[in-house]
């Protein structure tokens, strides 16, 4: 920092900004508004994408920091059918200022993660978003019939690898993107599926995952249809991660399950009838007893 401080003290500098982006599926990919490839922390950064940002908004306290990136769409960098299927949803961002000739000489300006992100014109732009957005996200316990948990979460405690609650299998018929067709799929009950997920394994749309809105049997064959379709197109051959769906209810944690004992909701607490009753139903409301 103090040799790039050094170096903007002289009034005639070589610096340019430098992007490194994380994708939740591990995927690193380097970006920079020079016209050379750099290299640092392990990361090639590619000037080849035409990526640029707007000015750092940046103040002290708890206000988040916020900027935007503009860029093209490219098969060898950002390609519109991975933002179509949400890979850089929420992917982690760095951006430094950086001496191109001295690439030690550089400084951290930014780090967040991936906001909203448009698309048009065979190019795109992001919102990025500063560490403190994630302050904005409300947290704590909330009192409720149904389950607080995630199923398979640290709250929950459920392994989903239990036989008996998952189907690896690959993909038959597919209508849509979103409507699964099996020739044949016993060993598990109607339903057991409803409220569950699919993680696709391979394929172009592999690391994606789809909620399951309907499971259903069709004579010998099953049929999963999933509440949106899938970002990525699913081929008939690519494999499938079917997992057991929870709808939250505690007798479901019960004899589904058999985890009780996890169950994060409050079966026992009143409902909202139950608050605004009256003291009788008798005409005679005199704050006497209610057995008269």
């Amino acid at each position: 920092m103090t040799a790039l401080l050094d170096h903007l003290g002289t009034g005639i500098t070589t610096t340019c900004r430098a992007w490194a982006l994380t994708r939740r599926d591990g995927v690193v990919m380097g970006f920079t508004d020079h016209d050379r490839v750099l290299q640092f922390d392990g990361v090639e950064f590619r000037p080849d994408t035409g990526l640029t940002a707007l000015a750092l908004q940046q103040s002290t306290g708890l206000s988040v920091d916020n900027t935007e990136a503009l860029g093209a769409l490219c098969d060898a960098a950002i390609r519109e059918e991975d933002i179509e299927a949400g890979r850089y949803d929420g992917a982690d961002l760095r951006a430094w200022l950086v001496n191109w000739q001295d690439v030690d000489q550089r400084s951290l300006l930014f780090r967040g993660t991936i906001g909203e992100l448009r698309r048009a014109g065979g190019a795109f732009e992001a919102e990025l978003r500063g560490l403190t957005d994630a302050l904005n996200v409300p947290l704590g316990r909330v009192y409720q019939k149904h389950c607080s948990a995630v199923l398979g979460d640290r709250d929950c405690a459920f392994d989903l690898d239990t036989p008996g609650y998952l189907a690896e299998r690959a993909a038959e018929e597919i209508e849509d993107n979103r409507v699964f067709r099996f020739a044949e799929m016993g060993g598990f009950a109607a339903d057991w599926f409803r409220h569950g997920v699919i993680r696709v394994q391979d394929g172009a749309a592999s690391g994606l995952v789809g909620l399951i809105k309907r499971d259903r049997m069709d004579g010998a064959g099953r049929v999963i249809e999933l509440w949106h379709p899938l970002g990525a197109r699913v081929a008939s051959g690519d494999m499938l991660r079917i997992e057991a769906g929870c709808d939250k209810r505690s007798s479901t944690c019960q004899f589904k399950f058999n985890n009780l004992a996890n169950f994060q909701g409050f079966p026992d607490i009143p409902g909202d009838d139950w608050t605004i009753t009256d003291p009788t139903k008798s005409p005679r409301l005199d704050g006497g007893s209610r057995r008269r």
